[in-house]
């Protein structure tokens, strides 16, 4: 099943527009995995802004978001990125600035209110000043927070740590103390070859090596012999026709060691009885006739219990 939102417009033109309505203002533009990106100058940031919004061919309406990003090795370490969308044309564009800690960027709170929030966001995360903004403050951390949780150079810890002091009755402040000191972990599996050494293998003093296997004495000099037969005939062998031939005459036929060949099933052979119960002859102390002997015996008539047949 397709999704039922409607798919987002090609990025066909849309650097050539955006380069015809912002001019000089326009600093690089790029088209890299299906995202225009428009760098501009961060000083007319309000004048590009209402450049892609009013331009007949981009028609940028809404700002969705502001985000940063922190790139400690540069001079200009921060961008200030901003999401635009087009209801018109559902087409989305990046546009982005470059600034540091002390160079504010213009506010765009005066052609998008909700910008307001999403640069106290920024400068609560980052630190990047806005020029313009009558209200910025931070939004995310508390009162009294020290630095800006999304530098690359924040403490992973923080520099203090707040708790309620039953003494004080209130929230305190104090510097971070940890249980244990900090430690990186490498994640270095040992057992696929790590490059240290791990603790208490120092103490490992390896055995001497086992003393080398004495040489094997020279094998005995094997006389040529026929090549063998093949395991069934017809089969592929490197043997000529007259080896094979004498491979079949050497084989002797073995005979089977029987004494005396099985010719009936007999009880006698078996060993399981009789064939039926007046098979053979009657034993000769025996004093019933032969011919009783032969017929069966007709049932016992059952007993009457007390008391039937009395009057």
């Amino acid at each position: 099943m397709k999704a039922p939102a409607p798919k987002y417009a090609a990025n066909d033109g849309v650097i050539a527009a955006a380069q015809a309505a912002l001019g000089d203002m326009l600093v690089e533009a790029t088209d890299l995995v299906g995202e225009v990106n428009l760098t501009v100058d961060r000083a007319r940031l309000p004048e590009a802004m209402i450049a892609l919004r009013d331009g007949a061919a981009l028609q940028y309406q809404a700002l969705m978001e502001i985000a940063g990003v922190d790139y400690p090795e540069r001079a200009e370490r921060f961008d200030v990125c901003y999401m635009l969308l087009s209801y018109t044309r559902n087409h989305r564009i990046r546009v982005r600035v470059t600034t540091d800690e002390v160079q504010p960027v213009p506010s765009v709170t005066a052609i998008w209110p909700v910008a307001g929030w999403l640069e106290r966001e920024v400068y609560d995360m980052y630190g990047v000043l806005f020029e313009g903004n009558s209200d910025l403050r931070r939004i995310l951390t508390d009162y009294g927070f020290r630095g800006h949780p999304q530098r690359k150079d924040f403490p992973l810890s923080g520099f203090v740590e707040l708790r309620y002091s039953e003494a004080d009755k209130r929230v305190v402040y104090e510097p971070v103390q940890l249980a244990q000191d900090f430690r990186n972990f490498d994640f270095m599996s040992p057992w696929e070859g790590a490059q240290y050494v791990l603790p208490g293998d120092e103490k490992y003093v390896a055995p001497p090596p086992p003393p080398a296997p004495p040489a094997p004495p020279p094998a005995a000099k094997v006389e040529d012999k026929p090549a063998a037969a093949p395991e069934a005939k017809g089969a592929p062998t490197p043997a000529t026709a007259e080896q094979v031939k004498e491979a079949d005459d050497s084989v002797k036929p073995v005979k089977a060691r029987v004494r005396k060949p099985k010719t009936s099933d007999g009880p006698e052979d078996t060993g399981i009885g009789k064939a039926s119960p007046h098979a053979g002859a009657a034993p000769a102390e025996s004093d019933v006739p032969q011919e009783d002997a032969k017929k069966p015996r007709k049932p016992r008539a059952p007993r009457k219990a007390k008391g039937e047949g009395e009057a």
